[in-house]
C-alpha cells in the first residue's frame, strides 16, 4: 500500500505539477511587471488602508503562521542533507515565483469572494464558472488540512518531544487535542489572537539565537554563499547529477514552505475586512517565510556539518538546544495547526452550504492530536497528495482569470 501511495505522490508531484506553478509564476511575474519589487510601495499603501488594524494584523499573522511551520527547521535542514547548498538558491527562486503567484490568488478572491463563497472556491465557481472544480478544491483543501496542516505539524513535533523527554504519546495526544480545541473553537478571532502572539514570540526566539550563531561563525560565510551558488549551478555538480537534485528539492522545499500556488492563501486572508490590501501582504508572507528558511539554512552550513539545526545551535546553546528547538517548533507547528484549520473549516462549510462547523472543530482537532499517536509513513505520503491536488484547480484558475488580475 506504501509502495502504492509514493508512486502516487511522486505522480502528483511530478515534473508537470512543478513545472506549471513554476510557470504560472514567471507569467505573472511578467504580465504584472516584476510585481515582486513593488512590494514596498505596494505595503505602505495597504499600511495607509488600514492593515494595523487589529482584525486586519490578526489575519496576516494567522496566515503567515499557517505556512511557517515545522518545516522551516526540520523540513530545510533535511533539504540541505538530499539537495546539499545548491538547493538554496532554488528554494529562493520558487519563492520569488510564488510571490507573483499569491498575489495573483488574493487578487481574484478580493474580486470574486463574498461572505458565504471565499478564496479559490469563489473564483473557480464565479469567475471560471465552474462550481465543479471548487468542489473538488474544497474537498482536497479538507483532506489536506486534516494531514499536512495538522496530523503532520503534531507528529514532527511529538517525534522531537519523544526524543528529549522520553515517550508519552497518549497524553501528548490528549494535551494537543485540548489546546487545539481551545483555540478553534473560538473560531476566526480568536485564531487571530493566538498567532498574533506565538508567531512573532517564535520567529523572534529563533531568529534571536540563529544569528549570534551565524556571527559566531562568520568566517565560513563567503564559504557558504560560494556553496549555495556553486552547488546549484556548478559543471561539476551538473555533470554528476546533483545540480538537478538541488533544483528538484529545493523548488519542492519553497513550494511546500510558502504554499503559493496551492489556494490556502486566499483562504486565510478571506477572513480580513479590508481585503484590498491582502495581496500585498500576501507576498510579505512568502518573503518574511523564505527569511526565516534562509536563516535555517545558513545557521546549519555554517555552524557543523550534519544538516542538523540542534547540531548547529549547540555552539551558542550547549545542551539546551535541543529543548529551545523543540519549544520553538511547538509554537511554530501550533500556528500551522490553528491556521491550517481555519483553511479546512471554510471549504468544509462550502461542501455543507454553512453546517456542521462544531462538529468540523472537534473532528479536526482529533484527528491532528492523534498525529502524536501514529507513526505511519502513510499518513505523510497522503498529505503531501492531498496538498499537492489543492494546485490542479488553484492553477486552472489562475491561467483562466489571467486578464482578471491585470485588469485589477
Amino acid at each position: 500500500m506504501q509502495k502504492i501511495l509514493e508512486r502516487l505522490n511522486s505522480t502528483v508531484w511530478g515534473v508537470p505539477l512543478i513545472a506549471v506553478l513554476l510557470g504560472t509564476g514567471l507569467l505573472y511575474t511578467l504580465r504584472l511587471g516584476f510585481v515582486q519589487f513593488r512590494l514596498p510601495k505596494l505595503l505602505i499603501q495597504a499600511k495607509n488602508s488600514g492593515i494595523f488594524r487589529k482584525k486586519q494584523l490578526k489575519t496576516v499573522c494567522m496566515s503567515l503562521g499557517a505556512s511557517m511551520g515545522t518545516g522551516n527547521i526540520t523540513g530545510t535542514a533535511s533539504a540541505l542533507a538530499v539537495g546539499g547548498a545548491g538547493a538554496v538558491l532554488w528554494m529562493w527562486v520558487s519563492s520569488f515565483l510564488g510571490m507573483a503567484l499569491v498575489y495573483a490568488e488574493n487578487t481574484l478572491s478580493a474580486v470574486y469572494g463574498s461572505e458565504k463563497v471565499k478564496g479559490p472556491m469563489a473564483y473557480l465557481s464565479r469567475g471560471l464558472g465552474s462550481r465543479i472544480a471548487a468542489l473538488f478544491f474544497a474537498v482536497f483543501c479538507v483532506f489536506a488540512s486534516f494531514g499536512m496542516g495538522g496530523m503532520v505539524q503534531v507528529n514532527t513535533f511529538a517525534e522531537s518531544f519523544y526524543g528529549c523527554a522520553g515517550e508519552h504519546r497518549v497524553f501528548t495526544a490528549i494535551a494537543a487535542f485540548l489546546l487545539i480545541s481551545a483555540i478553534i473553537f473560538g473560531g476566526a478571532r480568536r485564531i487571530g489572537t493566538a498567532a498574533q502572539y506565538m508567531l512573532p514570540l517564535a520567529g523572534i526566539a529563533y531568529a534571536a539565537v540563529c544569528i549570534p550563531v551565524i556571527a559566531l561563525n562568520r568566517e565560513q560565510l563567503p564559504v557558504v554563499i560560494s556553496r549555495i551558488f556553486g552547488e546549484a549551478l556548478g559543471f561539476r555538480q551538473a555533470a554528476g547529477g546533483l545540480a538537478g537534485q538541488a533544483i528538484a528539492i529545493g523548488i519542492r522545499r519553497g513550494i511546500f514552505s510558502n504554499e503559493a500556488g496551492l489556494g490556502s492563501s486566499p483562504l486565510l486572508h478571506s477572513s480580513a475586512d479590508n481585503m484590498s490590501s491582502q495581496a500585498a501582504w500576501s507576498m510579505a508572507e512568502v518573503l518574511a517565510d523564505t527569511v526565516c528558511c534562509t536563516l535555517t539554512a545558513v545557521t546549519v552550513l555554517c555552524a557543523c556539518d550534519t544538516y542538523s539545526a540542534a547540531d548547529s545551535l549547540t555552539c551558542l546553546l550547549g545542551s539546551a538546544a535541543v529543548p529551545f528547538l523543540i519549544a520553538v517548533n511547538g509554537l511554530f507547528a501550533l500556528c500551522t495547526v490553528i491556521g491550517w484549520y481555519y483553511c479546512g473549516e471554510t471549504a468544509f462549510l462550502h461542501l455543507t452550504h454553512g453546517r456542521a462547523q462544531r462538529l468540523f472543530c472537534l473532528i479536526f482537532a482529533a484527528i491532528s492530536a492523534s498525529g502524536a499517536v501514529f507513526r505511519a509513513p502513510a499518513v505523510w505520503t497522503l498529505s503531501d497528495i492531498f496538498n499537492g491536488l489543492m494546485a490542479f484547480p488553484n492553477l486552472l484558475g489562475l491561467i483562466m482569470l489571467r486578464k482578471d488580475v491585470n485588469r485589477e
